[in-house]
């Protein structure tokens, strides 16, 4: 069966939901696609505090409903479809999804990023079994215990802190010098008892049993090793954008992020991508929700200079 719209958005994390939003707002027949719920990796995260309008924060489990509500009201559809492939004719685009097909005027790809992996021993054996991404998710698990996180970008240092609420102290371990997140957030790091800040340290290995046990370290400066006993480790290294799909088809840069202009259209008219899965992104909420709102607009434009 093949459905027919204006607008097509793969994604319905936060920028995709404000181009739903946008895009029906506009007037355009649009379909929010995802095969997640709304709000995607957002969800998990419990204290969302840089999003503007919240000033004691919101979790990301209430934002993207919000988000999606305002959207339904102006009219965008949602669907929970996987995309698998999106095809390019002289008029229109065909959009693949696992169950239907969608045949579009315009296509915003907002398919976001997916967690990276720690690359270590370990890692991949003891997924759900010590090794987790989510504090607010797994952090009860631990409670009074002693937990490892692994990086200290800005999702480190938030989910960190959150696991302060459950487990009895929190070794952040960072790769360099110091912390690399906002600097509002490495205070409150740096203020808590509960976590200790190992610097110019790496992860050699994830060891256990059937579950967690530890994990051994190496400094890089001095290149001793460590063992810290410790049942959890919560892993935030950085972000892989979702854009295999779309390879062979639009133009990427080395990592995978791809190619927009000022207008966030990708090297096929028509197409354009937005959020952190578009090169130059800043990962931020705000700049998504932004992204999402500004790629609407575009392939408005685009729609009604093709008529």
């Amino acid at each position: 069966m093949v459905r027919e719209c204006d607008l097509l958005i793969v994604g319905a994390g936060v920028a995709g939901l404000t181009a739903g939003l946008f895009g029906a707002r506009y007037g355009l027949n649009t379909i929010v696609a995802d095969k997640l719920m709304p709000g995607a990796q957002i969800i998990n995260v419990e204290n969302i505090q840089n999003f503007p309008g919240f000033p004691e924060g919101i979790s990301g489990a209430e934002l993207g409903p919000i988000i999606q509500q305002q959207a339904m009201a102006a009219g965008a559809e949602f669907v929970y479809e996987e995309i698998e492939g999106v095809v390019q004719f002289p008029d229109h685009k065909m959009v693949k999804g696992d169950s239907e097909q969608y045949k579009a005027k315009a296509v915003i790809i907002s398919a976001g990023s997916e967690l990276r992996s720690l690359g270590v021993p370990g890692e991949e054996t003891f997924e759900g079994k010590g090794v987790s991404h989510c504090a607010s998710c797994d952090g009860p698990l631990y409670m009074k215990e002693e937990v490892a996180v692994i990086g200290t970008g800005d999702s480190g240092l938030e989910e960190a802190l959150t696991l302060t609420e459950y487990v009895s102290k929190v070794y952040l371990v960072s790769k360099s010098e110091g912390l690399t997140g906002h600097k509002a957030l490495q205070n409150e790091v740096r203020n808590n008892s509960q976590i200790e800040i190992l610097v110019n340290t790496e992860v050699l290995n994830i060891y256990g049993e059937d579950s967690v046990k530890g994990i051994i370290t190496k400094n890089t400066k001095t290149n001793l090793e460590n063992d810290f006993p410790v049942s959890g480790v919560f892993i935030y290294v950085g972000l892989n954008p979702n854009s295999d799909t779309y390879r062979g088809l639009l133009k990427m840069d080395n990592t995978g992020h791809i190619n927009v202009n000022l207008q966030l259209m990708t090297s096929v008219p028509g197409i354009f991508a937005a959020g952190d899965i578009r090169e130059n992104s800043s990962s931020q909420l705000i700049s998504s929700a932004g992204d999402g709102a500004t790629a609407a607009i575009a392939a408005f434009n685009f729609i009604a200079g093709s008529n």
